[in-house]
């Protein structure tokens, strides 16, 4: 994969309700996710907070399944929306009105996540430190902050799902997930 065009790092702090602390290259805070969980520990709400901009909610939308959510502007402008058809399969579809994603996990043992365009492959990685709870998110294509920070929302509920390889990138089904398409 190329270098990236863009990295972001992550502080995280707080146990029931954590604080993410968005940070750019040069460790500038650019703003706050705050996560809400029910009385159960179900993640309910969620509301990134930016030290300039628009406030963004990302909130449940009604349904059974995990990762079924939408992310709206305090406008209130509907930004994007995401589903995970299957509690068996890893990949979580994302929806911004224009091009559909899909979040997989990265390819090897290791926990993270690919955002992945339809078209264009592997657009963001997201890969949490070894250690602790921080992550790094690195941009390899143009892509909206907001689709990457809805991203990062979704991926670090279901961070632990992320720690194999997925049947996405096995041999027997042609080229990666995150492959660029060959001109031929």
């Amino acid at each position: 994969m190329a270098a990236p065009i863009k990295t972001y790092r992550t502080r995280v702090s707080g146990l029931w309700s954590p604080r993410h602390t968005i940070l750019d290259e040069e460790d500038n805070v650019l703003g706050v996710l705050t996560v809400t969980r029910n009385r159960w520990g179900l993640v309910v709400h969620g509301e990134y907070r930016p030290e300039k901009g628009e406030v963004l909610t990302f909130r449940r939308d009604p349904g059974l399944l995990r990762a079924q959510f939408s992310v709206w502007t305090d406008g209130p402008e509907w930004l994007g929306s995401s589903l995970r058809w299957s509690v068996a399969k890893r990949q979580i579809d994302v929806w911004t009105g224009g091009k559909p994603y899909r979040m997989v996990p990265t390819g090897g043992i290791g926990r993270g996540w690919r955002l992945v365009a339809s078209k264009t492959g592997e657009s963001a990685r997201i890969v949490p430190k070894a250690l602790g709870r921080s992550s790094t998110m690195q941009v390899f294509r143009k892509l909206d902050f907001e689709l990457l920070l809805f991203a990062y929302f979704l991926g670090s509920m279901v961070l632990t799902e992320s720690a194999f390889p997925t049947t996405l990138d096995s041999p027997q089904r042609g080229a990666t997930v995150g492959a660029t398409p060959s001109k031929a």
